[in-house]
């Protein structure tokens, strides 16, 4: 009798920590609460951010262009848009508890958009179009794009955690010639010797291309599509956001015209959308793939999704990691895995703390500090 009380004391403790739900906005409104009312005082850390903002131009297209000006033939190939201010939100269990700057503003988020693109393979999994993640491409892609020895070998979670080293051309672009090593020489890197697929990491913004086109044979339908209508739509998100490629990237697939689209802006392209549609993105990974009640993605999957790659402790598919490794911020949790933007585009989620931090156009090097300041206050 004494232990069924006990049980019963517990399963009313159980039940009143899960009564302390995530709250969900619905699509017209986005309820706030006080920072203080969870004890925590953002005064420091916004006026960091918006005193810190991205030192490149607001004409985003010089920025680009000056970014990443040492790579040979770079060039811009997808529309590009004059950003806005320094912009940001914090929420604590779903509710906001600090805003800055015009969060409705639509905006690039350039390498942010890496993840929305591994959440279209999380989906493709899960809807069983991909039997498994160490599956070969190959099997599913069967144009010349796997062709080869090399390039025959790579696997899904290859292209997911950016170590398939996939050797080629895509849309004008050569894989070697995205974000080349300064200590050597074209022909150098063009005649490098090739890395077996899973045993490199190398960020390369070609590479994630052929993972978009791949997933765009899969579905064969286009990719903002499958977003839109098994992530965007059910999480309450504006119709304002854009996911564009480039204006070479069209493929023609079941007798229709597709656009491929691209994983960054990095030559223009990827993902548009305002700050408060990536917070209900973040928010929908800090519960685990379930919006108010409806599992929309797979909890497993999710898990996998930011699990470290071998090759590198810091990255899982296409989501940061701030585990021990090179790219780390110091004396922040070490579960905290973040979608990471030229231009200090962030979406940072701590699952343990119930937080989701958005920033837009801070100043990439003071992100840390800021994750600090912001750390000290809770």
């Amino acid at each position: 009798m004494k232990k069924t009380f006990l049980s019963l004391l517990l399963f009313n403790f159980l039940l009143s920590i899960s009564a302390q739900e995530i709250y969900f906005p619905s699509e017209d409104s986005w309820e706030k609460k006080e920072a203080s009312e969870y004890k925590i005082d953002l005064t420091k850390a916004i006026e960091f951010a918006e005193k810190n903002e991205y030192s490149g131009s607001r004409d985003l297209r010089q920025a680009i262009l000056k970014g990443f000006q040492h790579e040979p033939y770079h060039q811009i190939l997808g529309p590009t848009k004059r950003r806005g201010g320094p912009a940001g939100i914090i929420l604590k269990n779903g509710y906001i508890i600090g805003e800055w700057g015009d969060t409705e503003r639509v905006d690039m988020t350039f390498s942010v958009t890496k993840s929305f693109l591994s959440t279209t393979a999380l989906l493709a999994l899960q809807q069983g179009l991909i039997n498994e993640v160490d599956e070969k491409v190959e099997k599913y892609v069967w144009d010349d794009t796997f062709k080869g020895e090399h390039n025959s070998q790579i696997t899904w979670k290859h292209l997911l955690q950016q170590t398939s080293d996939w050797s080629g051309q895509l849309w004008g672009g050569f894989d070697w010639a995205d974000r080349p090593p300064s200590d050597k020489t074209i022909d150098e890197w063009r005649a490098r010797k090739l890395n077996a697929p899973g045993s490199f990491f190398k960020y390369n913004d070609v590479r994630v291309n052929v993972l978009a086109y791949s997933l765009l044979n899969v579905f064969r339908k286009p990719l903002p599509q499958v977003l839109k209508e098994r992530i965007i739509d059910p999480i309450d998100a504006s119709t304002t956001w854009r996911w564009y490629g480039y204006e070479n990237s069209w493929v023609t697939l079941d007798g229709l015209k597709m656009q491929s689209v691209s994983g960054g802006g990095h030559s223009g392209g990827g993902m548009f959308i305002n700050t408060k549609d990536m917070a209900r993105f973040g928010l929908l990974f800090l519960n685990n793939g379930n919006w108010n009640g409806k599992q929309l993605l797979s909890e497993e999957l999710i898990e996998e999704a930011v699990e470290p790659a071998n090759a590198n402790p810091n990255y899982g598919y296409m989501w940061w990691l701030n585990k021990k490794g090179d790219r780390n911020w110091e004396n922040i949790p070490d579960h905290v895995f973040y979608a990471a933007g030229f231009g200090g585009n962030f979406i940072i989620i701590d699952q343990k703390q119930d937080l989701v931090v958005v920033t837009r156009w801070l100043e990439p090097s003071k992100v840390e500090e800021f994750m600090n300041i912001l750390y000290r206050s809770l």
